[in-house]
């Protein structure tokens, strides 16, 4: 557990030296919240406590949305394309060599980069949306732990799609097409367009039972208060329940990689 430990650290490290990058994302994240705001302020002042929201509640929303954008990889990205890259060139045969568990050392890199990203890049555009907007903020401090935790286990999720797609490059020549869909899916999905309780009928069913809500709509709503007692349970037990099953079918799909590695290398 000491060298996974040392591999998140090394991943905030990692990450953190982009000092550039960080400031360029939290202009961007901020100016795309204060767009998003604008749109649903417009959009509630038709249909107000439209999916169980006050305008409040959905501009939180919007900024939750911005703080988590990178923290949970919402678009992609982190050690997706690294490992994609790796696949293609042939140098995951070294990873392989190595005495480690491939998957808990991808995961414990990932976990340090979304910690320096919550961090680094979710923070600032969370209290500058504040000072903008009117927004519903936890007043427990048990919300906010329970917000972190819930956001943990969006992580857990988030790397566990990732790493489906990135273990893809093993039969596909270029894996960029599976790539954006999957970051697509994700925008839509999740909620980062529209809370997922504003979609209709079966459609909100449907996409509320679906992984990626487990990567924002919840957390989103463990942090507005939306579940509380047993509904918090639940809420948990849905996230955990995703990451469990996406990250057992990632440990199969790498396993039936390495055998074809293996077959291919000889």
């Amino acid at each position: 557990m000491r060298l996974y430990a040392a591999v998140t650290m090394s991943g905030f490290r990692r990450y953190a030296t982009y000092r550039v990058a960080t400031a360029a994302g939290i202009f961007t994240n901020t100016v795309f919240g204060c767009i998003v705001a604008y749109t649903y302020m417009a959009l509630w002042d038709q249909r107000p406590h439209l999916g169980g929201y006050d305008l409040s509640q959905a501009l939180t929303f919007v900024w939750i949305g911005q703080a988590l954008l990178a923290a949970v990889a919402l678009l992609g990205g982190g050690f997706q394309e690294e490992l994609q890259e790796r696949i293609r060139s042939g140098d995951i045969a070294v990873d392989l060599y190595r005495p480690v568990d491939l998957q808990l050392w991808w995961l414990a890199g990932d976990l340090g980069r979304a910690l320096f990203q919550l961090l680094g890049r979710g923070i600032a555009p969370m209290v500058l949306g504040s000072l903008v907007f009117e927004l519903t903020l936890p007043r427990s401090a048990l919300t906010w732990v329970w917000f972190l935790l819930s956001v943990a286990l969006a992580v857990c999720v988030g790397f566990a799609v990732r790493y489906l797609v990135a273990l893809s490059a093993f039969w596909l020549l270029d894996a960029s097409g599976i790539s954006m869909m999957s970051g697509l899916l994700c925008l839509f999905f999740s909620g980062m367009i529209l809370p997922l309780n504003v979609f209709p009928g079966e459609l909100g069913e449907v996409a509320r039972t679906l992984p990626w809500a487990a990567m924002l709509q919840v957390p989103a709503d463990v942090f507005l208060g939306e579940h509380r007692g047993l509904g918090l349970v639940r809420a948990f037990a849905f996230q955990a329940g995703w990451a469990a099953v996406l990250l057992a079918a990632g440990r199969v799909l790498q396993s039936v990689a390495t055998r074809k590695v293996v077959v291919q290398g000889g």
